[in-house]
């Protein structure tokens, strides 16, 4: 069984108190390396303590991974198209009708896509060749992109996938995507329209801090694969921004 709703939920963070507290009690014991590097913001990034990660498990515990990714892309490629400035777009947000807007739930900084869009995700897909695995794939991607998870590190992130509630299936595809070189250009061919282009994007800068040259070089790169307009990539950064500290 594949079930790709609920291998994002665990990569982001948002599998349960139990794992939570394995989390918790994993960052008391191991305040080295792993830490650090690039794992430290990304694949499952609340398992290593890191302020983003924290952030996005509370958002996915809301939404579910795969409607989190869907309403932040919606969002960001919805103001784009409305020509509004990421910066007014964020403070619109937060103020439309009393400080909520009629599309928002929750909160306001993450709109619900709405049903039958192009940025609705099946989560009943159970496929790890589908688009939801893809998101997937983006986020362990971006999570190596500088470089730092080495061998020592895999050997320490396959542990803790062995804990987590997962099927065998969705196991092996998260250790193959560990264990796999980095392919950008396999990567950018998953999207198959615009909004997954969005959609891509979203889901690999959710997977990292973005704080160092080799992060910034390779969202770079991937937004220049992707075709996405600076202006689009600024919405896009804006809408995890106000996301991630609302």
């Amino acid at each position: 069984m594949f079930d790709v709703s609920r291998l994002m939920n665990e990569v982001l963070g948002a599998g349960g108190n139990a794992n939570l507290q394995k989390g918790k009690d994993y960052l008391s014991k191991n305040s080295g390396s792993l830490a650090g590097g690039a794992i430290a913001g990304g694949l499952a990034g609340y398992m290593l303590g890191s302020k983003k990660g924290r952030k996005m498990a509370k958002k996915t515990v809301q939404y579910g991974g795969l409607a989190l990714v869907a309403g932040l892309a919606y969002k960001a490629y919805r103001d784009w198209q409305g020509g509004v400035p990421p910066a007014q777009a964020a403070q619109q947000a937060t103020h439309q009708h009393g400080g909520r807007s009629p599309a928002l739930e929750s909160s306001p900084a993450v709109p619900l896509a709405p049903a039958n869009s192009a940025f609705t995700i099946d989560t009943e897909q159970g496929s790890s060749s589908g688009f939801g695995a893809a998101l997937v794939s983006a986020m362990i991607a971006a999570a190596k992109a500088d470089g730092q998870i080495d061998g020592a590190e895999q050997d320490a992130i396959f542990g803790k996938i062995d804990e987590l509630g997962l099927s065998n299936d969705e196991k092996a595809f998260l250790m193959d995507q560990l264990r796999k070189p980095l392919d950008i250009d396999s990567l950018v061919t998953l999207a198959t329209t615009k909004e997954q282009a969005v959609e891509i994007y979203v889901a690999s800068l959710m997977a990292i801090e973005v704080d160092s040259p080799a992060e910034q070089g390779y969202l770079g790169m991937l937004a220049a694969r992707l075709q996405l307009e600076p202006e689009l990539v600024a919405h896009i950064h804006s809408s995890l921004a106000e996301a991630t500290y609302a």
